[in-house]
């Protein structure tokens, strides 16, 4: 059976689908952000197999996420974010802080983020790029933009 590709909808969400919507990926940009850029590093915290930790590291340096860097002569290679990725991280932090809210239990977050520019913990939290104002799904309407199917 051959797979749906997301990737060539009409649907950002589909399209980003496509880049990380294997289980894996977004654990593995996790893994890097906080500092296991290594394969060896990733395969020991994620418990993955060796095989699919390859195909998605692959995955998502094809895509631009991640750029593969050589670290010693054998060669090996070290993972790191690209812009792209960097931004991917985003949408993961907005996964957490809804995780934190309904999932973490009575034991609460299991991470906590402190903000550079303020150095306070805190959470992503969605605004609007004009008016600042916090941005809900019940605060938007859905119009159809430049790139919509006809």
């Amino acid at each position: 059976m051959q797979r749906t590709d997301f990737g060539e909808m009409a649907c950002s969400i589909a399209r980003t689908l496509d880049v990380i919507g294997e289980p894996w990926s977004p654990l593995i940009l996790r893994d890097i952000w906080v500092g296991f850029t290594r394969f060896e590093q990733l395969q020991a915290d994620l418990g993955i197999s060796r095989k699919v930790l390859t195909e998605r590291l692959n995955h998502l340096v094809d895509r631009g996420v991640l750029e593969r860097r050589p670290y010693d002569r054998r060669p090996r290679w070290e993972y790191v974010l690209t812009e792209k990725g960097l931004e991917l991280v985003d949408v993961l932090m907005v996964m957490v802080a809804w995780g934190d809210k309904w999932l973490a239990g009575a034991a609460g977050a299991p991470v906590l983020y402190r903000h550079h520019a303020c150095g306070e913990i805190s959470q992503v939290a969605l605004t609007c790029a004009h008016c600042g104002k916090p941005m809900h799904a019940r605060d938007v309407d859905v119009l159809p933009g430049p790139g919509a199917a006809a």
